[in-house]
């Protein structure tokens, strides 16, 4: 497992309800700080001399709340495991699949978001609105 990278980001979006009318979540840290994802990244030419890096974010198996809504989750790593997995000389990178476990539901808070999000020509903080008040926000228990 080479080319290993963190991707920070304030939250993720998952959807619920039938195809017909699906409602995404907003998946954020309770904390409102961010979120550390496991990833792995490649630097690959699209076109000659063009260089491109793309990335990817790493999934594992959904934790108890998530897995309400989907039977996977992004890999959600603090401080010292997102050093660990960034650790170009670990000597044993099988041992690094310590790491790719659900993130604790503690740390998650999640509410509705605007069908905004799903087009990827939308972007903003509006889809991050849908006027559910915070006391209805739903809670990763």
């Amino acid at each position: 497992m080479q080319r290993r990278c963190v991707v920070p980001a304030d939250g993720f979006y998952e959807w619920t309800g039938p195809r017909a009318k699906r409602q995404p979540l907003w998946i954020y840290p309770r904390d409102g700080g961010l979120i550390l994802f496991a990833g792995l990244y490649e630097s690959w030419y699209p076109e000659k001399d063009r260089s491109e890096v793309t990335f990817t974010i790493v999934a594992c198996a959904a934790n108890a709340a998530i897995a309400e809504i989907h039977d996977r989750m992004p890999v959600v790593l603090d401080e010292r495991s997102a050093e660990n997995w960034m650790n170009s000389r670990e000597p044993d990178p099988p041992s690094l699949k310590r790491l790719l476990v659900p993130a604790p539901a503690e740390l998650l808070s999640m509410r509705p978001a605007s069908p905004l999000v799903n087009s990827v020509k939308n972007d903003g903080p509006e889809l991050l609105e849908h006027g559910v008040a915070p006391n209805q926000q739903l809670r990763l228990i």
